[in-house]
């Protein structure tokens, strides 16, 4: 029987498998699986796609087709987790799971049609495939930002150009590689031109980024030794989202005691994470919370120690009552000297998308919260310097950190979240993963809390310096270092996705200029009858 060539096979099932191919180098090599050195390759099958495919539309559903492979495989714990916390069927979570994803996916068959537009216009994939990345990543809007670039997290060499350009910077790096190595491909191959200039280009991206890696974490490490030091201590009790709240005084109980032993052992400040205090206590700066918070009956002694703590806060300002998640911080002596209130709220468990204006939904959704979205960036005030607290999932937001540095200056970053709600899978290391790039991008130390796992302090050069395990009970402690200055990517923020944005405007203006976006809509026009009979008149 002989081998069957790739080009024997029908091509739709080609462009498939190509595009499967490519999804699933892209999450495997994401962070969560860890296989980094894949994600130089997960965009050669999609460029592969791209030239085999025979029209836009083609390469638009090959390119959702990579996308919804990519999300789906990355994000297999959505449904689990809208089925568990949102209180809905499985298959109607599965349902939510797959539109979620394709709208994730839908980024992809978007810069696949794109660029295929592109190349057949006379564009080649260097550098339009680069630009084109840069540009998806930069502008579309997901639930969970992520980059490529997220897939080096454990790799400090490769992340300190964040600090220029955040994590764009180092997927457009990537993405030249991919490029080159595709190109390559076609000329070992096919027989097609000898990439010079591509290869020249990514050679000498990749190598300028490992150099300048090299050179800023010596130079940052440097730095550490004239900062001032703080000893932080960080609680982890490991309880479910369902048992702390069956067991609020357990949960309460577990955090007063660790913390006395962190306190016994000598630290600065003690982290709880996200909701780690249950009762709404209405409060006010300079409110005596030390009978409710850092004291209990049944436990011998009280903390002493500043605390940073997530729970429920109270407003009953104005027409109505409203419900905010906050982090608050206390003095040593229990009084409340500030506090920050979530801005960017998790659908689902904090909200329920629409159900303000459909109040019904909840009866669907019994489970979701009716919390309100924040509106003040304010640091929380420690001696002469200021913490900035990322509640929950704003910390794998780098524009909101970036504001938030901007507005309050922060010397240190703090992390309180609760990834409970996602069992023991990938998510608790991806959310880590997407975290460290914060305290790159702004050179300052990152602290995270977590109910369950996984708490961790990160270095301003992205080393995790101490993490704990994943639903487990412990204590993490730690040194860190008040941080002060301004970085290039704190200052010019998304630099290169604006770049982007005014390279693809300019490709499809030229696009259009030329007619190759307006060739199919002037046929579209023409009479079905006028079209046969010009086709009659050509035989």
């Amino acid at each position: 029987m002989k081998r069957r060539a790739l080009a024997d096979y029908r091509p739709a099932a080609v462009l498939a498998g190509l595009a499967v191919l490519s999804g699933a180098l892209y999450f495997c090599g994401f962070a969560g699986f860890n296989q980094w050195y894949l994600a130089f390759l997960a965009y050669v099958p999609f460029a592969e796609l791209l030239r085999r495919a025979g029209s836009g539309k083609a390469a638009f559903w090959a390119g959702g087709l990579m996308g919804l492979t990519t999300h789906l495989g990355g994000y297999y714990w959505i449904p689990g987790t809208i089925e568990q916390f949102g209180g809905f069927p499985f298959p109607l979570a599965l349902l939510f799971d797959v539109v979620l994803c394709s709208w994730g996916g839908l980024s992809f068959a978007l810069l696949a049609w794109g660029l295929k537009r592109w190349w057949m216009a006379g564009g080649r994939p260097f550098p339009s495939l680069i630009v084109g990345v840069v540009f998806v990543e930069f502008a579309y809007p997901l639930l969970f930002p992520s980059y490529l670039a997220n897939s080096f997290w454990q790799l400090p060499v490769l992340l300190q150009v964040a600090d220029l350009g955040g994590p764009l910077l180092l997927s457009a790096v990537v993405v030249s590689v991919s490029t080159a190595l595709y190109l390559l491909g076609r000329w070992r191959l096919a027989g097609e031109k000898f990439p010079k200039v591509p290869l020249l280009v990514a050679a000498g991206a990749l190598a300028a980024t490992l150099g300048y890696g090299a050179l800023r974490i010596g130079q940052v490490d440097a730095d550490q030794e004239a900062a001032e030091p703080l000893r932080v201590g960080i609680v982890q009790v490991d309880m479910g989202t369902y048992q702390k709240h069956e067991e609020p005084e357990e949960g309460h109980r577990r955090h007063v005691t660790d913390s006395l032993a962190l306190q016994a052992a000598g630290v600065d400040l003690i982290v709880w994470p996200e909701s780690s205090y249950l009762y709404a206590v209405p409060w006010q700066p300079g409110s005596d919370l030390s009978e409710h918070v850092t004291r209990r009956p049944d436990v011998d002694g009280a903390i002493r120690t500043p605390l940073l703590f997530g729970a429920p806060r109270i407003d009953r300002s104005g027409d109505r009552s409203r419900l905010y998640n906050s982090a608050l911080l206390l003095d040593a002596g229990g009084l409340v000297v500030g506090s920050t209130d979530k801005t960017y709220l998790l659908a689902f468990g904090e909200y329920l998308p629409f159900g303000e204006t459909f109040p019904w939904l909840y009866d669907l959704s019994p489970r979701s919260g009716h919390f309100t979205p924040g509106t003040r960036l304010e640091a929380l005030p420690y001696g002469g310097y200021r913490i900035g607290a990322l509640i929950c999932y704003e910390d794998v937001l780098p524009g909101f950190t970036r504001k938030l540095v901007r507005a309050t200056r922060p010397n240190l970053l703090v992390n309180i979240t609760n990834d409970s709600w996602f069992g023991d899978t990938t998510e608790p290391e991806i959310h880590l993963a997407l975290s460290v790039f914060r305290a790159v991008e702004h050179r300052r130390w990152l602290v995270r809390a977590t109910n369950s796992g996984i708490s961790a302090v990160v270095d301003p050069v992205g080393r995790v310096v101490a993490r704990s395990g994943q639903r487990t009970r412990e204590t993490i402690r730690a040194t860190v270092r008040w941080q002060s200055g301004e970085t290039l990517y704190g200052f010019a923020g998304d630099w290169l996705g604006w770049l982007s944005v005014a390279a693809a405007a300019w490709a499809f203006y030229r696009m259009w200029r030329h007619g190759h976006l307006r060739l199919r809509l002037r046929r579209s026009k023409e009479p079905r009858g006028a079209r046969v009979k010009a086709g009659k008149a050509g035989k």
